[in-house]
């Protein structure tokens, strides 16, 4: 059930080339869901990457699927940790700052635009964008870019193109589990 999204928007974490991505499902059976998630974690056990639930309501899903590891990291570059307090998070180690995510996921009315620092996009993007109200961006891709346009659209094509093979070896019977880099 789960392959086909994580293959058509999460190849480039799949590849390793990307901290995460996000994705919503629509389900009818929670325990299904369930049980599909916990498969697909076991697939990516040594392989370094997570499925976590974000977020359910009237029969939709999001999954965030990432490496913790390139997440912790992401999380410790400059100026993130003083910017996600900001927003409550009292602290940016990744599994107590995903659990803050979630919470204000489930609790806020507003969506969490910070949620970004947690799909890797650079710091001044994210910071772009709230402050812009998602307006004025110099371009667009798989985010709004506020700085960097060129490095950042070069970083898009590579998505673009990631998602197109492994789309096209999917499609040919390879596995998620083969498309998979390890950590």
């Amino acid at each position: 059930m789960l392959e086909q999204y994580l293959v058509e928007h999460c190849s480039p974490t799949l590849a390793g080339l990307k901290t995460a991505n996000l994705f919503s499902v629509r389900f009818i059976d929670e325990e299904e869901l369930n049980q599909h998630i916990k498969q697909c974690e076991k697939k990516f056990l040594n392989k370094g990457i997570s499925l976590i639930l974000l977020k359910k309501r009237a029969g939709t899903a999001l999954i965030y699927v990432c490496r913790r590891e390139k997440l912790q990291k992401d999380l410790q570059k400059n100026g993130v940790k003083e910017f996600l307090k900001k927003y409550g998070y009292e602290n940016t180690d990744e599994e107590e700052a995903i659990a803050c995510l979630k919470a204000r996921l489930n609790l806020e009315e507003k969506f969490p635009h910070e949620i970004g620092l947690f799909l890797g996009y650079p710091l001044g993007d994210v910071i772009g964008f709230i402050e812009n109200a998602g307006k004025n961006s110099k371009c667009a891709g798989c985010w709004k870019v506020y700085c960097n346009e060129c490095e950042t659209m070069k970083l898009f094509e590579k998505f673009k193109k990631c998602t197109r093979i492994y789309t096209k070896l999917w499609r040919q019977g390879t596995s998620v589990e083969k498309l998979t880099v390890a950590a």
